[in-house]
């Protein structure tokens, strides 16, 4: 079906004056929200992007996305249009640390394997795409406090690199109400994970969804609808963590993002 379309769309003879509206520069990590004639189709990458009845859709850009980003349009009545952003690439922070015990470095095969289990569940919870737009209507903090880990830095544990950090930390106590940043519906809630501890998905629709990690409590069950704003969980130091903080994660599908980039200053 996308082949399709895609062919369809490099045949279309007229090409329209751009309809399309797409923020001018585009960066690694962020969550890029553009606006086109409703009843369009949206095609980025291999994927056809959900279009609302106001004309959004959204898309990821990834930590070591090079560019450039290319979307094709196709607008109802059969015009044709195709946008290339270029990629500002970031500076990440990477730090060595030697002389950690290499058995947190590398898990034994039991462990390994656990761990792989849990993070599958996560990533089919990831693969959600609803027609909710409750990702158009902004962002805001779910604590407030000292930040403590950011976006896309990176350690390198006894010579062995581990995966860029995928969100934003801020450190707060223990019990510390974590707050919803925006409305969403809950997909996936478990006290228990291995390496995340309290791990908790909410969904804000077109599969742009938050994860909150090491939780101490999660007050809210998979199939809730919830309110930006509304109380979601407490703070905590579950599973691998070095103490309490919260850990906010941002995914499109499976396309890690910064939610730091969505959020106004800090207090």
């Amino acid at each position: 079906m996308l082949r399709t379309l895609v062919l369809l769309l490099a045949g279309v003879a007229g090409v329209a004056a751009a309809a399309t509206g797409l923020p001018e520069r585009v960066a690694q990590g962020d969550l890029v929200i553009g606006r086109t004639t409703p009843g369009s189709q949206v095609v980025y990458g291999q994927r056809r992007l959900r279009v609302d009845g106001e004309g959004r859709f959204v898309f990821g850009v990834g930590r070591d996305e090079s560019g450039p980003v290319r979307l094709t349009v196709l607008a109802p009545d059969g015009t044709m249009e195709t946008i290339e952003r270029a990629v500002t690439p970031r500076n990440w922070r990477i730090e060595r640390v030697d002389g950690v015990d290499q058995a947190t470095v590398t898990p034994n095969p039991e462990i390994a394997a656990r761990i792989a289990r849990e993070q599958a569940r996560v990533s089919a919870a990831r693969e959600r795409d609803d027609d909710r737009s409750d990702f158009a209507h902004g962002f805001r903090w779910p604590v407030s406090g000292r930040i403590s880990g950011v976006y896309g830095s990176q350690r390198i544990y006894n010579g062995t690199p581990k995966s860029p950090h995928s969100g934003l930390d801020v450190a707060v106590p223990t019990g510390t109400p974590l707050r919803a940043p925006a409305a969403g519906v809950v997909t996936f809630a478990d006290p228990g994970l291995y390496l995340t501890g309290g791990t908790l998905l909410l969904d804000h629709g077109h599969g742009v969804s938050s994860n909150f990690l090491h939780l101490s409590r999660i007050d809210v069950a998979v199939g809730d609808r919830v309110e930006a704003g509304q109380v979601i969980g407490r703070v905590g130091a579950t599973g691998r963590a070095t103490g309490p903080h919260m850990h906010w994660g941002m995914n499109w599908f499976d396309v890690r993002v910064d939610p730091q980039v969505l959020l106004p200053p800090a207090d």
